[in-house]
């Protein structure tokens, strides 16, 4: 079993309020660390640009004026440097300041602390270009340069500030002063702002995060206590539900015994009816034969005749109910077979035409349902032979291993407007189908005829 498998398992396991504290801690935790990152940046640009605005506007109050020879030259006179070397030795803004460029165009050094700086060529940096466009701007502890190789030598904290110079009638940028501000200051202020900001972020996603996890958990705890209790109603409802099933069960076993019980004696009876009253009418009309042999007159001859007339049609009806109570052996064949057999036997009883068709052997059909639909079809086919004249007659059966649905219809003049009449023959077959479970219909068709059916579903629905 992979990782993430077993991970997804032991995550469906966890409760709501575990996943949302898992998830959402992450979460939280990754805004934190975006949302510290993001403010304290913010933080420390504002706090570095707010110092370069102030050192640059204090700057500007006396280099603007020194330096206004710049729009027409490239180097300042010799008073101008010295009066910067004054401004910048032995007062308390030479000890801020520990370091200082003036640049020309082109990346060129016309003024610096270090004499040697001075007409040195040097790439122009981005802030130098802003710098050309108006704005200060200002760097803090990132000295990369080259030409801030020795100050980044001294390991002070230094703040990189660069101001432009304007010509004082036109206000066009003329030159770009670059100095260096000593701020240890600056740096614990930031320090201290940093370690501000991150635990204001951190103090805020806590609050919202336990907040949040409180309101999760408490609907966590309605859950699982909704969940038990419908998985202990589900686990009751599932009992009842098999006990019912088997209730169903035993009911259609006793059914089935019953009918089957019903089968043998009703066999027993036919075969009695053959043995017995059959045998003795046989022997009195062949008695009748013999009387009539010995009879001169012509009126005893004809009454005998009439008495043997009925005795032969009640042999022949002793003869159908006898056949027609026992069954043909069923048990071993399939439900369409049954059916068949069930045609068969009316067609040469009656001689009339049926139309099968067939397609429910995937049922599986105990040795009761083989009995109920042999049952059905031989009274309907009797039924509709006997009220309908046998016109139309067809059998009907479809199914698969859930649901069996015979039929059994007709082309005759049906139940009659007032609707079916359960005489004995339909009360027994609705009893049959009932008793195993299913449904009885008996209907008038809508083209004529009409229609009976018996619908059957496995226990296991």
């Amino acid at each position: 079993m992979s990782l993430f498998v077993r991970f997804s398992n032991r995550w469906r396991r966890m409760s709501l309020a575990t996943q949302f504290g898992l998830a959402g801690g992450v979460v939280l935790v990754v805004a934190a660390v975006i949302v510290g990152a993001i403010v304290t940046r913010r933080i420390e640009e504002s706090v570095v640009r707010n110092s370069a605005n102030a050192t640059a506007l204090y700057m500007e109050s006396f280099l603007a004026p020194l330096s206004q020879q710049l729009a027409k030259s490239d180097h300042l006179s010799d008073t101008a440097r010295r009066a910067l070397e004054e401004v910048f030795t032995n007062t308390p803004l030479g000890e801020r300041v520990v370091s200082y460029k003036i640049w020309k165009k082109g990346g060129r050094v016309v003024e610096a602390s270090d004499p040697s700086q001075i007409n040195k060529v040097f790439e122009v940096s981005q802030p130098l270009k802003d710098a050309w466009q108006g704005h200060v701007s200002a760097e803090f502890e990132e000295l990369d340069g080259a030409e801030a190789v020795a100050e980044s030598a001294l390991g002070v904290p230094l703040l990189e500030i660069y101001s432009p110079i304007r010509e004082v009638w036109t206000g066009d940028v003329i030159a770009v002063a670059e100095f260096y501000e000593a701020a240890p200051q600056l740096r614990e202020d930031l320090i201290a702002a940093r370690r501000l900001a991150w635990a204001t972020v951190v103090g805020v996603m806590l609050t919202i995060g336990g907040a949040l996890y409180l309101i999760v958990m408490r609907g966590s705890r309605t859950i699982e206590t909704q969940r038990a209790d419908l998985d202990a109603q589900f686990r009751d409802l599932r009992a009842l539900s098999a006990r019912n099933l088997e209730l169903r069960m035993r009911v259609q076993e006793a059914a089935a015994r019953s009918a089957a019980s019903t089968e043998a004696a009703l066999r027993r009876i036919g075969a009695d009816l053959h043995d017995g009253p059959a045998q003795y009418l046989a022997f009195a009309a062949l008695r009748l034969d013999d009387l009539r042999e010995k009879l001169d007159q012509d009126d005893a001859r004809a009454e005998l005749d009439g008495v043997n007339d009925a005795l032969k049609q009640a042999m022949t009806e002793v003869r159908f109910i006898s056949q027609g109570l026992s069954l043909p052996d069923i048990a071993e064949i399939s439900l369409c077979e049954v059916v068949g057999k069930a045609v068969d036997a009316h067609i040469g009883r009656t001689g009339h035409a049926v139309e099968v068709t067939c397609k429910c052997d995937d049922f599986p059909a105990s040795t009761a349902v083989r009995i109920c639909a042999y049952r059905l079809v031989q009274e309907g086919l009797n039924n509709a032979s006997r009220h309908g004249g046998g016109s139309g007659l067809a059998v009907q059966c479809s199914g698969n291993s859930r649901r069996l649905e015979l039929s059994v219809c007709d082309n005759g003049p049906g139940f009659g407007p007032d609707g079916v009449r359960m005489g004995l023959g339909l009360t027994g077959l609705r009893d049959r189908v009932e008793s195993l479970g299913g449904s009885f219909q008996a209907v008038n068709r809508p083209t004529g005829g009409s229609r009976i059916t018996m619908i059957l579903e496995t226990g296991d629905q």
